[in-house]
């Protein structure tokens, strides 16, 4: 069954919304060695058992919001499931090198929502 196991947090300032998270929730946050500013979030579920990862970045655009990504195994089967039941797509597949594939989607209402497949040999 397919469960959240990413969330994307733009940020105009990223440094003061690391600080806010880090204050409120207790994250721990990590700056990704890449190309561009983005930090991993590391989370923690009630009990003290990891919860799900997240990242940080520079909001690329004004209506940017926080994205939850879904993980699933086959990222194309699903878009064209997604595409069958209704929904759309509105960004295709990604590569994330060393990470794996991403896609954006809307469902019938018009939520916003990703789909994500591990793979660390993605190029």
């Amino acid at each position: 069954m397919a469960t959240i196991v990413h969330f994307d947090l733009p940020a105009d300032d990223p440094r003061r919304a690391m600080e806010f998270y880090r204050e409120l929730f207790g994250w721990k946050f990590e700056q990704y060695e890449g190309p561009y500013e983005y930090s991993l979030i590391e989370t923690t579920a009630l009990d003290g058992s990891p919860g799900p990862g997240g990242g940080l970045g520079r909001r690329g655009a004004p209506g940017q919001r926080i994205m939850n990504y879904m993980g699933i195994a086959d990222l194309d089967a699903t878009i064209a499931q997604v595409e069958a039941l209704g929904g759309r797509i509105t960004m295709p597949r990604t590569t994330v090198p060393g990470f794996g594939y991403l896609a954006i989607c809307t469902d019938t209402e018009g939520n916003p929502f990703g789909l994500w497949e591990e793979n660390e040999e993605a190029q």
